[in-house]
C-alpha cells in the first residue's frame, strides 16, 4: 500500500508543485490549506505522515500540530518553517513534530527527509506489532489459582525453568493445563526469544509425524521435491513440546532417545548428523510408567524424559481455586461477548463446587462460557448450568433425603420439592418440568407445604 501525506499549506503554488513531486515518488497525496481542514482530514482519513506549514492563516500552526497529536499520538509531522522561524520549530519539535524543513529548501533534501520519517514509522509499527506478539505469547503462560497444589506446581516450573536443557515430562489428565506449564518454562527460561515449537503426536499421522519432526532431504520419497527442516531444526536454540507423548511409535521413540542423548538427527533421507540446542518438554495424560511394564514404551527414554516430572493436579482436588477460575472467565467472555455478569449465584457456585469435574480447567472454561451465552442477567445462575451437571446435583439431594431420620413421605415429598426449587432459582415452570408434574400441581404442592417461592 502507497504511504498517504497530507501537505498542508495555504500557499496554492507550493501545495501543488509538493503534491506533483510527492506523487511521482509513487506516494498518496491530500491536500488542505487551513488549519481546521487539516484537523478535519486527520478526523476523517488515515496518513502515515504530514507536511505542515507553521504558518496558517486561520489557526496557529503549533495549535494544529497539537490537535493532530491529540487525534493521533503516533503520526509523523515534518514541520515547515521560515528559515528566521527556528525558535517556534524547536518549540514543534518539542510538541511531537518528527523534523522540521526551512524554508525555501530543496526538494531532494525534502524527500529524503520523508523517506527517514516513514522508515521511523515503519519501525515503530514492527516494534509495535512484536510487543503484541510478546503480549499475546506471555497472555497465555499463567497458571491461576491459590490452592496448594497448584503453587507447588508453580514454584517447580520456576525452579525447572532456571536450567538450560533439562528435560521435563508433564502428567495430569485432560484439560489440567499441562500445555500451559510448558508455555511457563519457556517464556521464563532464558530460551524466551527463541522458538517454542509444539506437535500433538496423536494428532498427526504415524507416516508424517517422523518428517514433522526431523525433517526431509530432496528425494527422501516420492513426494519430496525438495529439503525441509523438521521441528527441531526449526526450534534451535528453543524448546520442543511433545504433546501426547505416550502415542509415539517405538522406532520414533528411538530417534527421539538420540537427540535427547547426544543433540543431534538426521532428516528422513540424509546422511549427516544435524546438531541442534533444544529442550525437550513432554506431557501425557497416561501412566507412562505402566506402559513401560507393558513393554508399549521405551524404558531408557522415559527415564530420559522424567529427569524432571510435573503433575498437573486435577480440578477436583483444588476445589479452592474453582471458583476463583470461574469469576476469572467470567472476566474473560465479558469483554468477548459484551456482557456485564458480575458474578456466580450462591445456589450455582454450591453446583460447581459438589461437581466432579472430570474435564478439568476445560471443561469449567466451556462451561463459564456457555452459562453466559445463555444469562441475560447480572449472576450465573443454577438454570445456565448444563443439566446433566445439574442432574448429577440432584441425585446427592435424593441420597440426602433417604439418610433423613425423618422419612415419613410428606417430609420427604417436600424436602425435594424445595431442593429442587433452590436448584431452579425459584422457577416454578422449570421445577415442575424437573420433578414431571404440572404446573398447577406444583402450586397446590406448594401451598400444601408452605414452601415459600419466588
Amino acid at each position: 500500500m502507497k504511504p498517504a501525506i497530507l501537505v498542508v499549506d495555504d500557499d496554492e503554488v507550493m501545495r501543488q508543485t509538493l503534491s506533483d513531486v510527492l506523487k511521482k515518488k509513487g506516494y498518496t497525496i491530500s491536500t488542505a490549506d487551513t488549519g481546521r481542514q487539516t484537523i478535519s482530514s486527520v478526523k476523517e482519513h488515515f496518513f502515515d505522515l504530514i507536511l505542515l506549514d507553521i504558518r496558517l492563516p486561520d489557526m496557529d500552526g503549533l495549535d494544529v500540530l497539537k490537535s493532530i497529536k491529540e487525534i493521533e499520538s503516533d503520526l509523523m509531522v515534518i514541520v515547515m518553517t521560515a528559515y528566521s522561524d527556528v525558535q517556534t520549530a524547536v518549540m514543534a519539535m518539542k510538541s511531537g513534530a518528527y523534523d522540521y524543513i526551512d524554508k525555501p529548501f530543496e526538494l531532494e533534501e525534502l524527500k529524503i527527509l520523508i523517506q527517514k520519517a516513514l522508515e521511523t514509522q515503519n519501525l515503530r509499527n514492527e516494534i509495535r506489532q512484536l510487543r503484541r506478539q510478546r503480549k499475546e505469547k506471555h497472555e497465555g503462560i499463567e497458571i491461576l489459582g491459590n490452592s496448594p497444589l497448584i503453587t507447588n506446581v508453580m514454584e517447580l516450573i520456576e525452579m525447572i525453568s532456571q536450567t538450560p536443557r533439562t528435560s521435563v515430562l508433564i502428567q495430569g489428565e485432560s484439560g489440567t493445563g499441562k500445555e500451559l506449564a510448558a508455555n511457563a518454562i519457556h517464556y521464563r527460561s532464558k530460551r524466551i526469544n527463541k522458538p517454542l515449537m509444539k506437535i500433538n503426536c496423536s494428532a498427526i499421522p504415524e507416516n508424517l509425524l517422523e518428517t514433522e519432526l526431523f525433517g526431509y532431504e530432496k528425494g527422501a520419497f516420492t513426494d519430496a521435491k525438495g529439503t525441509k527442516k523438521g521441528l527441531f531444526e526449526l526450534a534451535n536454540g528453543g524448546t520442543v513440546f511433545l504433546d501426547e507423548i505416550a502415542e509415539m511409535k517405538s522406532y520414533l521413540q528411538t530417534k527421539l532417545l538420540r537427540i535427547l542423548e547426544n543433540q543431534s538427527f538426521m532428516r528422513v533421507g540424509g546422511e549427516r548428523e544435524i546438531v541442534v540446542d533444544v529442550r525437550i518438554i513432554a506431557a501425557t495424560n497416561k501412566d507412562l510408567s505402566s506402559l513401560v511394564n507393558g513393554g508399549q514404551f521405551r524404558k531408557d527414554l522415559y527415564y530420559r524424559l522424567k529427569v524432571m516430572v510435573i503433575e498437573m493436579p486435577p480440578l477436583r482436588e483444588r476445589m479452592e481455586d474453582i471458583l476463583l477460575l470461574g469469576n476469572l472467565f467470567i472476566e474473560e467472555n465479558n469483554k468477548e461477548l459484551g456482557k456485564s455478569v458480575t458474578g456466580i449465584s450462591e445456589a450455582a457456585s454450591e453446583y460447581l463446587l459438589n461437581y466432579q469435574w472430570p474435564g478439568n480447567v476445560r471443561e469449567l472454561k466451556n462451561i463459564i462460557e456457555r452459562a453466559m451465552i445463555l444469562s441475560n442477567g447480572k449472576e450465573i445462575l443454577p438454570a445456565h448450568l448444563p443439566i446433566e451437571l445439574r442432574k448429577g446435583q440432584m441425585e446427592g439431594l435424593e441420597d440426602r433425603v433417604s439418610d433423613s431420620e425423618d422419612l415419613a413421605l410428606e417430609t420427604v415429598e417436600k424436602k425435594h420439592i424445595t431442593d429442587v426449587l433452590m436448584m431452579m432459582d425459584g422457577n416454578k415452570s422449570k421445577a415442575a418440568r424437573m420433578l414431571g408434574i404440572s404446573r398447577s400441581t406444583l402450586r397446590e404442592k406448594l401451598k400444601k407445604y408452605s414452601i415459600a417461592a419466588a
